[in-house]
């Protein structure tokens, strides 16, 4: 288990029902419903299923059957440590219609709001003190200008929202995926958060990675200290990556009408990382209206949602938001919109030297052999022909072609004049007129 569920960030686990803080109703609901969909019989069974620690599972269970929902079966489970076994009585399976009939939901008992946003504050992704040699082993062998790091480390340690711009293929994803890298910690994401009677699904697996883990023996009266609160999920803190398809919509509760519940938005998916909004101005929204939308989470820490029935309320927003553009930023924001993004970094192409570090680098990498009279031909004849305009991805697509031709051609890797003029005419489109 990593270190850092032993310290304060990670979330107590709840020694009795009120350190749940949630509505008592709810709670035994969700265990008549959980028993009824999962046909659970232990509560050591039903401890996993709820992610309450056995005591309080228990303390659950002495409620429902002091209400005559759940009855002992007299079964003593031997595969089960010798746990005696229970079963909803008629008035329990009744009840647990009732409640699905209100709510699909079971499962793990959700996190309430309040308990939710002091998480958050506790692994907060503001202010982590990332080191220059940190921020560059997260690079990986993106060969990067010094200036840029001295700005790209400031940037990442605040926690504060990042515009990337500049010309396109020089890489702004990929430093983007590197500033990732380089939070390298874990956060405790909630399974669901409750509000006002109403479950919302936060743990997504797609989004979130979970940690590995070893449980704790559900049947063992103490459980060990430095075990949290099963109603997280221990997990890398997580990215979400959007390009042209992100919506306003997408930024809003997705309301399950069948079920009854609430699926979170990805900004709230992202608590405690990384919300990257890729080629930032391809968006059927302008990119003035997704920065307006962001507004008050930027400036503020907190977003606002509401629900079907059009209330509204406050979520944290603890998110470092990349935006990442080809556009010049005076194209597509106004000034205002512009003071709200709190570092604005310009990612330009490599100068000669450094893109000549690059292409040896993808060289070796795909196992072509470097041949200097050939890169000479390269740089005196063919890149002034676009004013010595140099690019992060063209060593990478320019080796790649000229592998693809090698093999057809039936010989060795190698790099000629000839092969990297078929190369070349691959990486640019022609602007002659096309005869219709």
């Amino acid at each position: 288990m990593n270190a850092l569920v032993g310290n304060l960030m990670a979330p107590p686990a709840p020694l009795r029902i009120e350190d749940v803080r949630l509505p008592v109703v709810m709670m035994r609901d969700i265990l008549l419903k959980t028993i009824f969909r999962k046909n659970i019989e232990t509560v050591s069974d039903l401890s996993r299923a709820i992610c309450l620690p056995v005591p309080v599972a228990q303390e659950l269970v002495d409620l429902a059957r002091g209400q005559k929902l759940v009855e002992a079966t007299g079964t003593l489970h031997a595969n089960s440590g010798g746990e005696m076994g229970y079963q909803l009585t008629g008035a329990g399976k009744a009840r647990a219609l009732d409640a699905l009939a209100q709510s699909e939901y079971f499962g793990a008992m959700p996190v309430p709001l309040e308990t939710y946003a002091e998480q958050v504050r506790r692994q907060s992704v503001r202010d982590i003190p990332i080191s220059r040699d940190e921020l560059g082993r997260a690079m990986g062998q993106l060969v990067l200008p010094q200036t840029l790091m001295d700005q790209l480390g400031p940037a990442v340690s605040a926690g504060r929202s990042i515009l990337m711009y500049g010309p396109p293929g020089n890489g702004k994803s990929s430093i983007s995926n590197g500033i990732r890298d380089a939070m390298g910690d874990r956060i405790f994401i909630p399974r669901a958060i409750e509000y006002a009677g109403q479950v919302i699904t936060v743990y997504d697996p797609i989004i979130h990675s979970a940690a590995e883990e070893t449980p704790d023996d559900p049947t063992a009266l103490r459980r060990s200290a430095n075990r949290f609160d099963n109603r997280y999920v221990c997990c890398d803190r997580p990215t979400v990556v959007t390009g042209g398809e992100l919506s306003l919509e997408m930024l809003d509760l997705v309301y399950n009408p069948t079920a009854r519940t609430y699926q979170a938005p990805l900004q709230l998916k992202s608590n405690g990382g990384i919300f990257i909004v890729d080629d930032l101005g391809r968006q059927k929204e302008s990119p003035q209206a997704l920065v307006n939308r962001w507004i008050v989470p930027l400036e503020e820490n907190r977003d606002i949602l509401a629900l079907q029935s059009g209330e509204k309320f406050e979520v944290p927003f603890d998110t470092l938001v990349i935006f990442s553009t080809n556009f010049h930023p005076n194209e597509i924001f106004d000034k205002a919109a512009l003071r709200r993004i709190f570092f604005k970094i310009r990612i330009d192409g490599p100068t000669q030297e450094d893109f000549l570090k690059i292409f040896a680098l993808v060289a070796k990498k795909r196992n072509m052999p470097l041949d200097r009279p050939a890169l000479d031909y390269l740089l005196e004849k063919k890149y002034p022909d676009i004013e010595n305009v140099y690019a992060n991805y063209q060593p990478i697509f320019l080796i790649d072609q000229m592998i693809s031709i090698c093999r057809f051609e039936g010989i060795p890797n190698q790099m000629r004049p000839d092969l990297i003029d078929r190369a070349w005419e691959n990486m640019f489109v022609s602007a002659a007129h096309i005869d219709h």
